[in-house]
């Protein structure tokens, strides 16, 4: 069966195969990243076209000046965001960025991608394991001799090992909380999502230029479920249709931010796009299962990667001043963000990776290393770490239920029981697992939080979301394959560590408290 990269979205397939070098820790003892080569130069060349963030202070006579100094420079405007600073340009001159960073009033700037900028074609990438009738007949049977209210809620141990099903019976959330899905696109026509889907609030930002034409928002094709998997998980409705989200009375937004292509990257600039259109938007939480594209990691000593830190940290500074707590996932490389160092194989996603060893406190994942941002783990169905999560204490804020289905499943399933059922397009079903999906379980418990205190500031937000955690000291020793080898060492104690951070999140105390 085809599956995604363990780190290309934040969800994994079942099953999954493991990274000898990721699950055994061999890193060299190096920390710090490898010289990369001039991508912009690199790609540019033959004069194609590549894009670019353009960094600037906001006052109205720095913005105009450097405007002017991007068309001396070989470049076109696509879009400014002159509140934050952030322009997305396109050239195809190959000495664009060297040229721009000498600029008065350029504090950063750098491309985006390391190959051309192309129209995209939409091919297959992969695929989820998706339900068949059989799969719905036997939930459907087991759910109705439950008691559930939900025909596919008997897959859903998720809602009960964060006290999800409970709490909907207390507070399902409020119509008047929207969070949105920063993802590959949602189905707003799937029967599980229509009834709680806000399309003023959703977009396709994948250009960097927000789209806001109907149905914009939806996903290229069936392969790019990712973001409808995440809505379901956060706000399917308890309709009597498919499956139950974690808070199924709030509202749930979609802003495209993939290219529509077989690649499905995220891009600096539709990030920027995406935070910012959202805290326009007037909402309250923004679901992240991602990484930027196309550096796993971003390192500050690169221009490039500098210029990507400089634009995402800047719209998501906006978001939080406008009101808007992002949740994000840790990652699914198994690496301890919190350690000496990290192996970086698989960047730049979109061209020809370099190996290269990181210092994970200097070069960071975006947008889950970013501060006053919740990164979230993954547990499984026995409430410990994910074999693939990433963890790190400092790093990780909380965990939530992502699905492991190798180590942790419920007694007598099938391993694909062991992942997350949720949503896909065209009105399907399936099972995915990763970090992809605590984040949005975490996004839904927030969402109930706002819902029980409308008027909680994000950094409040966060603060309860953390302090309602279900508490889980490190384990003993964590050998998840139980071939005698240590796979993580979880540092901490039950009130903050590496594996849990301040521990599970409870949807029943966000209700209640």
């Amino acid at each position: 069966m085809a599956h995604l990269s363990s780190r290309r979205r934040l969800a994994l397939a079942v099953p999954v195969a493991l990274s000898l070098t990721a699950s055994l820790g061999f890193l060299p003892t190096a920390a710090v990243a490898a010289p990369a080569p001039d991508a912009a130069v690199t790609a540019a060349q033959a004069g194609e076209t590549l894009s670019y963030v353009v960094n600037t202070r906001t006052d109205h006579r720095t913005l105009a000046s450097v405007k002017k100094a991007i068309g001396k420079a070989g470049g076109s405007i696509v879009t400014s965001y002159d509140k934050i600073g952030v322009i997305v340009v396109h050239s195809a001159d190959p000495s664009f960025g060297t040229t721009i960073r000498a600029v008065r009033g350029v504090e950063s700037a750098g491309a985006t991608r390391t190959k051309p900028f192309v129209p995209a074609a939409t091919t297959d990438i992969g695929q989820v394991e998706r339900a068949t009738g059989a799969d719905e007949a036997e939930l459907a049977k087991a759910s109705a001799e439950a008691g559930m209210t939900e025909p596919f809620e008997a897959a859903q141990w998720d809602l009960p090992a964060i006290g999800a099903d409970k709490a909907a019976e207390i507070n399902p959330g409020s119509r008047n909380v929207t969070v949105a899905v920063i993802d590959t696109g949602v189905d707003d026509l799937h029967p599980d999502l229509a009834p709680n889907f806000s399309a003023s609030q959703s977009a396709d930002c994948s250009t960097g230029v927000a789209d806001t034409s109907p149905g914009a928002w939806r996903p290229a094709d069936a392969d790019h479920y990712h973001g409808t998997h995440v809505a379901g998980e956060i706000a399917a409705a308890r309709n009597g249709i498919g499956v139950a989200g974690v808070a199924p009375g709030v509202k749930v937004s979609g802003i495209t931010v993939a290219q529509p292509d077989e690649t499905q990257l995220f891009f600096t600039e539709a990030i920027v796009c995406a935070f910012v259109f959202a805290a326009d938007s007037g909402v309250e939480i923004t679901n992240n299962s991602y990484y930027v594209d196309p550096w796993e990691y971003n390192c500050p000593d690169d221009p490039d990667q500098k210029a990507l830190l400089d634009a995402v940290n800047r719209a998501k500074r906006y978001a939080t001043s406008k009101g808007t707590l992002h949740i994000a996932s840790a990652g699914n490389s198994y690496n301890d963000l919190d350690g000496d160092a990290i192996l970086d194989e698989g960047s730049p996603d979109d061209g020809t990776p370099v190996t290269r060893t990181i210092d994970p406190h200097v070069c960071l994942d975006m947008p889950a290393q970013l501060d006053g941002v919740v990164t979230v783990s993954a547990t499984g169905y026995l409430d410990k770490k994910s074999y693939y999560s990433n963890y790190g204490k400092g790093v990780i804020d909380v965990a939530a239920p992502g699905g492991d289905s190798r180590y942790q499943l419920p007694p007598g399933t099938e391993p694909r029981r062991g992942a997350i059922y949720s949503t896909l397009p065209n009105g399907a079903y399936g099972w995915a697992q990763g970090t992809s999906m605590a984040a949005p379980h975490a996004a839904g418990v927030a969402a109930l939080i706002k819902s029980t205190h409308p008027h909680a500031t994000p950094g409040a937000l966060a603060a309860m979301l953390k302090a309602q955690a279900t508490k889980f000291d490190c384990p003993t020793s964590y050998d998840y394959d139980s071939n005698g080898t240590v796979d993580a060492v979880c540092v901490g104690g039950p009130r903050q560590n590496g594996f849990y951070g301040a521990g599970i999140v409870n949807a029943l105390k966000a209700v209640t408290k």
